[in-house]
């Protein structure tokens, strides 16, 4: 009895360089980012200004990872607002429970 191996071809599909480079593209935007936000920490004085900017850098970089890496700037329109509204409202909760904690803190003491 024969022993027959399978030998499965393998193929090389040539590299799409348009995506490779968006990819770095992507990658070096983030790493800007976070080398601002991480400059910030630094120089920056603890406040309301601080902590805006990192709230604004932070959502900027949620942006670029859901757009690229998650493909949702490739989908339809109704599943990307199904996905950046519900984040929008809750912004609107964590600063609306912020502010409702401060408030209650301030009539207790």
């Amino acid at each position: 009895m024969a022993l027959q191996e399978n030998k499965t071809s393998m193929e090389i599909i040539p590299r799409d360089e348009a995506k490779i480079k968006k990819i770095w593209k992507t990658a070096f935007i983030l790493l800007l980012l976070t080398s601002v936000e991480f400059l910030f920490a630094f120089t920056i004085p603890r406040g309301i200004l601080l902590y805006l900017l990192f709230i604004g850098l932070t959502i900027w970089k949620a942006k670029y990872i859901m757009m690229d890496f998650m493909h949702l700037g490739e989908e339809a329109k109704p599943l990307f607002y199904s996905i950046v509204v519900p984040l929008i409202f809750l912004v609107w909760l964590v600063i609306a429970l912020m502010r409702e904690g401060a408030d209650i803190f301030l009539i207790r003491w």
